[in-house]
């Protein structure tokens, strides 16, 4: 299967799981805001994954569109989760209905934007986008690009992410919180393209890309916690006047564990081996340029 091939089949399925949840989620239906807000995350890292091909002006606009999009969803699923963690940890009445009645006030903002013009122009274009937009036509490097075995291309560009993954996970227990988001937002970017490709790319490597999703969603899972309780004090400081008044989730013993735990799952995907950059010869290189120049 060619790159355009499988960028297409990849786009239209993650924006189909997308727009599937959208009456639940206007309806206010926890699970509909999160599997809705799972389906953009994924779109926006295959577009990612594939920016070498369809990068361009239209691109630029649908990113910025779709972040204008996970922005609303966001702050929904983080007051969903922080409502429920504090029901867990026992928080007072009155703190769980002032959270409540936050969640309320953003489920309407929420529901206005997926009922918008605004929304209904992102879902058409992305549509019109992905299936002739003008990263479809060009030549040169791009069609060339297009044209490649996803095998190929894939393999070579989860190496890529790999590499800057271990490189920025590195010394994890010593840097800030900051930071620490950064590596899990890549993290998820890869486990997101590696589910992605899985299908697509040669077998021989099967079990060393299996040790490899291991390890990232142990780090996922760890720094995922880790960032929940950062926005459970951040939205805590926000509703209570900045004195953040709620109980806090996570004790610092339970941090630095968690961190360690990341740590390791990170030690342990270097030393793997996941993913075969194909042998490519330069004449080959040229050749297929050539042969994309001339359609």
């Amino acid at each position: 299967m060619a790159c355009d091939e499988a960028f297409r089949t990849i786009a239209r399925q993650y924006l189909h799981r997308l727009t599937e949840q959208r009456r639940g989620t206007c309806a206010g239906k926890v699970e509909a805001l999160h599997e809705m807000r799972i389906a953009l995350t994924r779109l926006r890292a295959s577009i990612a994954f594939f920016s070498p091909m369809v990068a361009g002006a239209d691109q630029l606009h649908i990113s910025a569109e779709l972040k204008w999009l996970n922005a609303h969803l966001g702050i929904g699923r983080d007051l969903d989760v922080a409502i429920g963690r504090l029901v867990k940890i026992g928080g007072r009445p009155s703190d769980v209905k002032i959270w409540k009645q936050e969640r309320a006030a953003r489920q309407r903002h929420l529901t206005r934007a997926l009922r918008s013009r605004r929304y209904q122009r992102l879902i058409r274009d992305i549509s019109a986008w992905i299936e002739e937009g003008t990263w479809s036509t060009k030549r040169g490097k791009e069609a060339a690009d297009r044209r490649r075995p996803i095998g190929e291309y894939g393999a070579q560009k989860l190496l890529q992410w790999q590499n800057k993954l271990v490189k920025k996970s590195r010394r994890l227990e010593e840097v800030g919180a900051r930071r620490r988001h950064r590596v899990r937002l890549l993290n998820k970017k890869l486990t997101y393209a590696l589910d992605a490709v899985a299908s697509l790319l040669p077998d021989d490597r099967l079990p060393a890309r299996q040790a490899a999703l291991k390890q990232l969603r142990r780090g996922q899972k760890a720094l995922g916690q880790l960032n929940d309780d950062a926005r459970y004090r951040a939205l805590a400081r926000t509703l209570h006047n900045g004195k953040g008044t709620a109980p806090d989730p996570l004790g610092s013993k339970q941090k630095k564990r968690l961190l360690h735990k990341a740590a390791e799952a990170y030690e342990e995907f270097a030393r793997l081996k996941p993913f075969r950059t194909p042998q490519i010869s330069i004449v080959g290189s040229r050749a297929g340029v050539e042969a994309a120049k001339s359609h």
